[in-house]
C-alpha cells in the first residue's frame, strides 16, 4: 500500500503515486466511470502506461487507439496525450524521470 495520498484529477478520477525514485515514478489513475476524461496535456517526462483494467480511448499526437485490459504503450517526451474512459479501471504509468509536480 502507498504512503502517498489519493489526489482527484478530474471528475471521478484520481491518481496516486505508489512509489517513486528521482528517476522513475509509478502512479496509479483510477477512473470511476464511463466518460471520465484524462485531460489532454504533455510534459517533458517520458511515460508508460499499463492498463491494469477497464478500457479506454487514448489521443496520442494526432493517433487515437482503443486500449484494455492488459495493453500497454510509451508515450514520448513532449507528445500531447489523454484519454477517455470507455470501461471504469485503472491505468498504471511510470514516468522517468520522477514528476515532481506530484509530490
Amino acid at each position: 500500500m502507498s504512503d502517498f495520498p489519493v489526489v482527484s484529477t478530474g471528475e471521478k478520477v484520481t491518481r496516486q503515486v505508489l512509489s517513486d525514485h528521482p528517476d522513475l515514478m509509478v502512479v496509479a489513475f483510477r477512473f470511476e466511470t464511463e466518460g471520465a476524461i484524462g485531460a489532454l496535456h504533455n510534459h517533458p517526462h517520458v511515460q508508460s502506461t499499463y492498463v491494469e483494467s477497464g478500457s479506454f480511448r487514448f489521443t496520442l499526437g494526432d493517433e487515437e487507439r482503443v486500449v484494455g485490459q492488459g495493453d500497454s504503450f510509451v508515450i514520448p517526451s513532449d507528445v500531447v496525450h489523454g484519454c477517455v474512459c470507455l470501461e471504469p479501471g485503472t491505468l498504471v504509468d511510470c514516468f522517468t524521470p520522477r514528476r515532481d509536480d506530484f509530490l
